[in-house]
């Protein structure tokens, strides 16, 4: 399938503050995009460093832009509106259409910047490409999506693998939800995360998985007899079940 999990919405970015008022807000360092054309992968949180949304933020060469999914758009754009106070930005809807594809790149694309195989986005129109397995694809490399395993007001970026990812800057300096973070990265062993298990059969997304009678995690995107869980590491050991299917650890964050 070539189509988004769910469909996004480019908004572009004008003002001389743009980039220095994102980088105040954000997981990732976005300073570097005022050297020219790229693209950087972050993260909006709450003071307490949960998640509140993922998106990109591009410099297409003629425009900077934000491309978030829909479903969380009117609240990024709420929340920054709500910082923005005397800092010259604005924020206008567009009309642009986002494309990404795996192969050679079409000229103008960008690569994504979370993991190499998947592949490339393009700001623009663009004919039909063939079809992708995206699933497939995050379910491999163990990439998180918007409002599946990543769960507004609930997940962390460290136990979703934001760092491995590229999704978080630990020396850009102070954010919203900066100090959590940090905190989770310096001082905390991590006991539960994003991790690829094996499962035996189809199960809805969003089943819990169990050890014996105990819940020790979720079962989210499977593809392939793989999945994506996010799991008690301390209790992987145990014999695990998500409705009836087997399920085992395969590898973890």
């Amino acid at each position: 399938m070539t189509e988004f999990a769910q469909p996004r919405r480019i908004v572009r970015l004008t003002g001389k503050d743009a980039l220095s008022f994102l980088q105040g807000l954000v997981s990732n360092d976005v300073l570097p995009l005022a050297r020219g054309t790229g693209i950087v992968w972050t993260a909006l949180l709450t003071p307490q460093g949960k998640y509140l949304a993922d998106f990109f933020v591009v410099n297409t060469g003629a425009d900077l832009l934000l491309d978030l999914p829909v479903s969380l758009a009117d609240t990024v754009l709420k929340r920054l509106s709500l910082y923005r106070l005397r800092a010259d930005v604005a924020m206008t809807p567009t009309d642009i259409a986002v494309t990404r594809g795996i192969g050679i790149p079409p000229p103008g694309a960008l690569a994504d910047p979370r993991h190499r195989d998947l592949g490339w986005r393009y700001y623009g129109n663009m004919t039909a490409l063939p079809d992708v397995d995206w699933d497939a694809v995050r379910v491999r490399h163990l990439i998180p999506e918007s409002g599946i395993e990543l769960v507004p007001g609930e997940s962390y970026l460290l136990e979703s693998g934001f760092e491995r990812l590229h999704g978080v800057d630990f020396r850009k300096g102070c954010y919203v939800g900066q100090e959590i973070t940090a905190r989770m990265k310096h001082k905390i062993e991590l006991r539960k995360g994003l991790a690829r298990v094996l499962v035996s059969q189809p199960v809805p997304v969003g089943t819990p998985i169990l050890a014996g009678e105990k819940e020790v995690g979720t079962l989210y995107t499977q593809s392939g007899g793989l999945g994506l869980a996010h799991l008690r590491f301390d209790r992987t050991d145990q014999a695990m079940t998500a409705a009836g299917a087997t399920v085992s650890l395969d590898g973890q964050l």
